[in-house]
């Protein structure tokens, strides 16, 4: 699997689904949206109108996650995770921490849009921990830099395709 294979966001194809579902009420609000800042401009002074601030507000939000969606639709890989020989985007994946090897933690890696479809907690691959396996193999031990600046390794377990 190529570089470009593991980049990206995978999604599921119920995710993908769920999300182009969403972009698209999003798009068919807009009208809704914009009347109600036409409505609350019509009520005088804009320096003191709430209204029309929290309308604005609400807008710029909206128009964000339309701008966000259509972005993260437009690069998704969709459909069954992907497979390959080491870790990549779509994988669920089994670690453990090297100060507790007694304890494992099974994730998905990708994109958090997809955690409502999954009971899986969901990493993402630009996080750091997501960053340190991409490209691991079984066995493979890594270091990533938490948050908090401090240097974490982890020893991959186990991986294998999603199957959501």
């Amino acid at each position: 699997m190529s570089s470009t294979d593991r980049e990206g966001t995978w999604l599921s194809q119920d995710a993908h689904d769920r999300l182009k579902a969403e972009l698209d009420e999003l798009i068919a609000h807009r009208p809704v949206i914009a009347a109600e800042i036409n409505a609350r401009r019509e009520e005088g002074d804009l320096r003191e109108n709430g209204g029309y601030h929290a309308a604005r507000e609400e807008q710029g939000k909206q128009e964000g996650r339309i701008r966000y969606l259509q972005e993260l639709l437009r690069n998704a890989h969709v459909g069954e995770a992907p497979t390959g020989d080491s870790v990549v985007t779509g994988s669920v994946v089994t670690i453990y921490f090297d100060d507790d090897k007694d304890d494992t933690e099974t994730f998905l890696l990708g994109s958090r849009e997809i955690s409502s479809t999954t009971d899986l907690t969901v990493y993402s691959p630009e996080s750091a921990l997501g960053r340190s396996i991409l490209g691991a193999r079984a066995g493979d031990t890594v270091t990533y830099t938490a948050p908090n600046g401090k240097d974490i390794k982890v020893t991959i377990v186990r991986f294998a395709p999603f199957s959501g």
